[in-house]
């Protein structure tokens, strides 16, 4: 091997070794069943899984994968092609149908995974007589979209309306404008306020794009989103979306909103035309999903009783969370190393969740993240709450 090689190699192994020193190395936890409120690890141990973005329990469900297999056996294993190509079924446009109509749009593109929909969606409808304004904590996906766009950036402070209102009027003598931002932000919780957004794209001419992933399914009175959460369905021009976490929790993206869009998209958008279409398993799988949300709220209002009790609880033993409604609720621990020890210390305890840190969360904001789901009992909720008390108590985090 040359010097210069073996100085790559060696270099990556230096940095492995740095971040295992200082506490900041991410195991992963591999699992050997399927996904559920609990879950069983590779060495056989059952535990309460806190940490799946399966808000509404349906990733292990059997009906879910039922409608999964059946969807294999009339449409097969994948399409071996992009959708251009020779790569779409009646299942991907019934699904693509149904997204709409539960969103309240015209029209839906689907993607092999929603960071492909952020990829793709700017590039082909903005360019440099363009602006495109954008929250200070948007999700990766996002970001990473705007690189792709010629358009000029902006970006506001984190849900900071006076700060979104002085980008829209340094953006003042670009084309088009657009203001895009999470619907959910899934490291705090936090719920966009679209209402004001709404009205400051009103007063500035300007579109509005949300991401859905951590909304869809059961934000709002029915479940559709942050934008009926906040009654403002019908005004949001582009929405983006997983089918990877509440609506049935496999993989899979969205775009949704007009149709002009939506065409333009499936004409010159690179993740889309350069990518295999969605297996039909997947969309057979969703479209059951969307089906069965749509004639009920029952999991959408037993995960938000989960929330409130949890939240409450959580609070009452002595943790610090960052305030809110929403299933996500990270439990502030503020150092990094604290942070991966107490996940270490829970999951000894029989309980799954995840330390984040920075550059995943601004630096000294460390945290542990739990996510309830529709799926978890008050019993494993009660026992989540007695493995949090005894690990804060034992690394001296909890002073009562």
């Amino acid at each position: 091997m040359s010097d210069q090689k073996s100085n790559f190699y060696s270099g990556l192994q230096q940095n492995l070794e740095q971040l295992r020193e200082q506490g900041l190395y991410k195991p992963e936890r591999v699992l050997a069943s399927r996904q559920g409120s609990e879950v069983v690890s590779e060495d056989g141990r059952t535990l309460i899984n806190m940490c799946a973005n399966n808000y509404l329990g349906l990733s292990g469900q059997e009906w879910v994968a039922q409608a999964s297999i059946d969807a294999t056996e009339k449409y097969g294993y994948g399409l071996s092609s992009v959708r251009f190509i020779c790569g779409t079924q009646t299942v991907h446009k019934q699904l693509e149908q149904a997204i709409s109509k539960f969103l309240g749009t015209e029209d839906t593109i689907l993607y092999a995974a929603a960071f492909d929909a952020n990829g793709g969606v700017f590039e082909p409808l903005f360019d440099e007589n363009d602006a495109i304004i954008s929250d200070a904590l948007n999700h990766a996906s996002i970001i990473d979209g705007i690189r792709l766009c010629k358009a000029a950036r902006f970006r506001y402070a984190h849900n900071d309306m006076a700060d979104l209102e002085q980008q829209l009027q340094a953006a003042a003598d670009k084309r088009h404008k657009i203001i895009v931002t999470d619907g959910v932000f899934s490291m705090d919780g936090t719920i966009a306020q679209l209402d004001q957004i709404v009205a400051l794209a009103d007063k500035y001419g300007a579109l509005v794009m949300i991401d859905e992933c951590h909304a869809s399914g059961f934000m709002g009175k029915t479940g559709r989103g942050t934008h009926e959460h906040h009654n403002v369905v019908g005004k949001i021009d582009i929405i983006t979306g997983t089918l990877g976490k509440a609506l049935g929790g496999a993989m899979g993206g969205f775009t949704s909103g007009r149709k002009e869009v939506i065409e333009m998209l499936r004409q010159k958008s690179r993740p889309y035309l350069f990518s295999n279409t969605l297996a039909p398993s997947i969309a057979g799988a969703s479209l059951a999903v969307l089906e069965r949300l749509s004639s009920s709220t029952e999991l959408r209002d037993r995960l938000h009783e989960n929330t409130a009790y949890f939240r409450k609880e959580i609070e009452r033993l002595g943790f610090t969370i960052k305030p809110g409604t929403h299933p996500v609720v990270p439990v502030m621990l503020f150092d990094a190393p604290v942070a991966q020890k107490f996940a270490a210390r829970m999951y000894e305890l029989g309980v799954l969740l995840s330390g984040f840190f920075y550059p995943v969360v601004p630096m000294g904001q460390a945290r542990v993240r739990v996510q309830l789901s529709a799926a978890h009992t008050r019993e494993q909720l009660d026992t989540v709450l007695k493995a949090f008390e005894q690990a804060g108590r034992e690394l001296g985090l909890l002073k009562n």
